[in-house]
C-alpha cells in the first residue's frame, strides 16, 4: 500500500471586504438583511495543504518553502480592502478610478491604484493605497480559490501539491477548496 503524506501551514492576516452579491433567505438566515454587503473586515486564516506520495530528504517539503506566502499575505493583503472592480460601489469607493482606468496590474494578480498620473492629497492616497481590486466578489469561496491558483502556481515551480487550502473567515466559519 503506498503511503500519502500531507502537510499544512497556517497564515493569519486582517483584511476588509464587501460582498455586495449577498442575498439571503430569511427562512434559513432567521432575517433578510444581508450585513455583509456592507464594508466589513476580518481575521481571516489562511491554511495551506501541501502533499505528496514521496518524500524527499524525509520531507514533502520544507515549511520555509511557504515563507513567500506568508510575505504575499504581509505585503499585499493585510489590512487591506479587497474589492470587486465590477461591485456597483466601485466608482463611490474610489471616484479618482471610476472609470477603471489608472490601475496597475499586479502580477496579473489583481490591480491597485495608479497614483502617477494623479494629483491627489496624502490623506486621498493612504485610503487608495489599503484597495486590492479584484475581478470576483470576494467570498470565502472565491479568496479560497483565488488563494489556492496563487500558492498552486508558485509551488509548482517546486513540483510540490497543493492538496487544498482552508480558508477561515472567522473563527466559525470556513471554506476549503480543492484543485
Amino acid at each position: 500500500m503506498a503511503s500519502s503524506f500531507n502537510i499544512s501551514k497556517s497564515f493569519d492576516f486582517c483584511y476588509g471586504h464587501r460582498v455586495w452579491t449577498q442575498e439571503l433567505n430569511k427562512d434559513f438566515s432567521l432575517d433578510s438583511c444581508s450585513v455583509c454587503r456592507h464594508l466589513h473586515g476580518h481575521q481571516g486564516k489562511v491554511i495551506v495543504h501541501l502533499s505528496s506520495k514521496s518524500l524527499v530528504n524525509g520531507m514533502v517539503t520544507d515549511f520555509a518553502h511557504l515563507n513567500w506566502f506568508k510575505k504575499f499575505l504581509d505585503d499585499n493583503l493585510d489590512h487591506r480592502f479587497i474589492i470587486d472592480i465590477n461591485d456597483p460601489l466601485f466608482g463611490t469607493l474610489l471616484p479618482h478610478f471610476k472609470d477603471k482606468k489608472n490601475l496597475l496590474d499586479v502580477d496579473g494578480i489583481y490591480k491597485i491604484p495608479d497614483f502617477t498620473s494623479l494629483d491627489i492629497e496624502s490623506h486621498e492616497k493612504e485610503l487608495y493605497e489599503s484597495y486590492v481590486i479584484v475581478d470576483f466578489v470576494p467570498t470565502s469561496e472565491s479568496l479560497s480559490n483565488w488563494l489556492l491558483e496563487i500558492v498552486q502556481a508558485k509551488m509548482s515551480q517546486i513540483d510540490i501539491d497543493v492538496s487544498k487550502i482552508e480558508f477561515h473567515e472567522t473563527p466559525k466559519s470556513k471554506c476549503e477548496v480543492y484543485p
